[in-house]
């Protein structure tokens, strides 16, 4: 009998560390996405060896809202739309359809961005690209324990993103003095680029996924505290590597004066890097990063919406499929209606200072945490920092893009 107990809690903490590693890869993996190659790819080119300050500043806006959005959730083992509610009454519901609507809009673009992994990887025509694709994604959410398939997919893909990248990062020779000099030092501060970086990064579904799963996963309360901060942290960190591998690999391509391809600059530094191998390479990160996305975008959008009816939280398996057919579909028939992706993203900014002051809010709240738990100040006072901070830069990058549009 006490041999039975025993390989049960080493199962049951087995299965725990997985969630706990899990969580960490959603948050990461769903950031780093078709989006997060281009944009860090073209920023790079423009700002060359300054692009590591924007880089450093934003991953550091990164784990200040991270470790306040998983602690206040994780503790409270409320998902975000329930803070909202609690917090204001209504309040979630909006938050809920600023999610779904975001997530739907970029899902979109992740399909896209699988579809064209596919077509860089093997030759598959892109739209056939997109539905195999899209089938893949289907088919983890067909398994009974879902969440733990998806767990490991995301920590499979993230490992092969993470060696590719930093394989291709040394082939390329970067000045890699000039860049750790940069990233203390400036030639230029890109606003624009540290917006991006932090939207792509925490930015709409992607501040909540890894919570949300830690939620799934029965991990919350005080007494799991430090294991779901350091969750948190693992999670900006596995995004910064994957960020700062592509950084030096596209500062040691455009160092050398050579020119990207401007239709597709991200595939161009790969197979200016490594030759046609290199573009098989983009191809299998491109792959790995955007049906991460799909899966992340479709998970966390409908966790925003299965608590408000029992029939929503009975069914929510095959809801999500149903979010990731309407997002290939939209793709295949309309492909990416570009306007629409760029008000939708410029509107997903502003989810970040919204989502934030709820959980500094609610983390202030006893009955909302509890009478144990107590907010560390520093967090709260950075939190409301990186709030303001982030409310200016998004509105003024609001008023340029809807000037540019209309």
């Amino acid at each position: 009998m006490a041999e039975i107990n025993i390989n049960s809690q080493v199962k049951k903490d087995r299965n725990r560390r997985n969630a706990l590693l899990g969580a960490a890869f959603l948050m990461a993996t769903s950031s780093i996405g078709p989006g997060f190659l281009t944009q860090t790819t073209v920023f790079t080119s423009e700002l060359m060896a300054s692009m590591g300050f924007v880089i450093l500043i934003s991953l550091l806006l990164d784990v200040i809202a991270q470790m306040n959005v998983w602690r206040v959730i994780g503790v409270s083992g409320l998902r975000g739309q329930d803070l909202a509610n609690k917090v204001f009454p209504g309040l979630g519901y909006v938050l809920a359809v600023l999610i779904v609507i975001g997530g739907l809009a970029f899902n979109i673009g992740n399909v896209a961005g699988a579809g064209l992994g596919l077509n860089a990887m093997l030759g598959v025509d892109t739209i056939y690209g997109s539905i195999i694709s899209a089938a893949f994604a289907i088919f983890i959410f067909l398994f009974k324990e879902a969440s733990k398939v998806m767990d490991r997919v995301a920590q499979l893909a993230g490992f092969v993103m993470i060696f590719l990248m930093l394989y291709v990062a040394f082939t390329t020779s970067p000045p890699v003095g000039e860049a750790i000099a940069r990233t203390v030092w400036p030639e230029e501060i890109g606003l624009l680029a540290i917006v991006t970086l932090v939207g792509g990064t925490v930015g709409g579904y992607i501040t909540f996924a890894g919570g949300h799963r830690l939620i799934d996963a029965g991990i919350t309360g005080v007494e799991n505290l430090r294991q779901i901060t350091v969750s948190s942290v693992t999670g900006i960190i596995v995004t910064g590597i994957m960020r700062v591998a592509l950084f030096l690999a596209v500062l040691g391509v455009v160092s050398k004066g050579l020119t990207l391809d401007q239709a597709n600059p991200a595939a161009s530094v790969f197979q200016l890097a490594v030759g046609d191998i290199g573009y098989r390479i983009f191809g299998v990160i491109m792959w790995a990063a955007a049906i991460t996305s799909v899966v992340g975008a479709a998970y966390t959008s409908v966790s925003f919406i299965r608590t408000f009816h029992p029939v929503i939280e009975k069914y929510k398996n095959w809801i999500i499929i149903g979010f990731i057919i309407t997002s290939s579909v939209i793709f295949a028939v309309v492909g990416q209606p570009v306007k629409i992706l760029v008000i939708v993203g410029a509107l997903n900014a502003l989810i970040l200072p919204l989502a934030l002051s709820i959980i500094l809010i609610a983390a202030h709240k006893t009955s909302i945490v509890g009478k144990v738990y107590k907010h560390p100040k520093v967090l709260t006072v950075l939190g409301v920092i990186v709030i303001v901070v982030m409310s200016i830069l998004c509105v003024n990058t609001m008023i340029t893009t809807f000037s540019k549009l209309f």
